[in-house]
């Protein structure tokens, strides 16, 4: 039986975040970014001195993860981390945890860890959920599942704009050549790897407004519910 949830999936840079979050808060659903738990792992990592590619150590800091899903009424419906009772989400966006992120993430002992972890953090109630494994692995009875894409030069522009907007600097083509350089350690991992659910719809988000996609994702759920009403209708009578 499927879920009522819609998972997100797709390289970095492709809109998951702004999409998921907006979607959320017109569904009245809960938000779960789960690329912040390999974020929050990593700066964990940093912060004890473990190396990225440590799998033991690594594994030692996982019970110390709080993942939280926000809700439509909180603010911007954000997922929040915490770590010892502390609020560490803003702290996940530092250049230096881009660099180490796709190495703690292709390791499958720590990706079969933090499994049930983001599970927990939907609860059972309807949710957007936004990752790279999301329809595969983590929710594949998930009742739509969505694969936002974009071209490199697209994706690079608008990674380049976010650390614009938080005063850092950035040039396009390093962005591209980092962007280009996780797209191939996402898809050949061995452990759930970036990769199109069959059942999946692909948008291709080049060219298109955050609001535009958030629409075409909404029409689709809208289309799914009523397809699902039609096949229950049709087996009462």
């Amino acid at each position: 039986m499927s879920r009522e949830i819609i998972a997100i999936d797709g390289p970095a840079a492709a809109g998951k975040t702004t999409v998921g979050r907006r979607l959320a808060a017109r569904l009245g659903w809960r938000f779960l970014d789960t690329g912040l738990v390999y974020r929050a792992l990593t700066w964990l990592a940093h912060q004890h001195g473990v190396p990225a590619d440590d799998t033991p150590g690594l594994l030692r800091l996982v019970p110390l993860l709080d993942l939280r899903a926000g809700a439509p009424h909180e603010a911007k419906s954000a997922t929040t981390v915490w770590i010892g009772g502390q609020e560490v989400t803003d702290a996940l966006r530092d250049p230096a945890i881009d660099a180490d992120v796709s190495l703690v993430a292709r390791q499958p002992a720590i990706r079969a860890a933090l499994i049930a972890l983001q599970r927990r953090a939907v609860g059972d109630g309807p949710a957007v959920v936004a990752g790279r494994d999301i329809g595969t692995v983590i929710f594949p009875d998930a009742r739509l599942k969505i694969y936002l894409d974009a071209s490199p030069e697209e994706r690079a522009r608008r990674r380049a704009a976010e650390l614009a907007s938080r005063g850092a600097s950035a040039s396009l083509e390093a962005e591209r050549a980092a962007i280009l350089r996780r797209d191939a350690l996402d898809s050949q991992r061995t452990a759930a790897p970036l990769t199109v659910a069959p059942d999946a719809v692909r948008i291709v988000t080049d060219g298109l407004t955050a609001e535009q996609v958030v629409e075409r994702i909404q029409t689709l759920w809208a289309q799914r519910q009523s397809t699902s009403t039609g096949r229950a209708g049709a087996t009462g009578q």
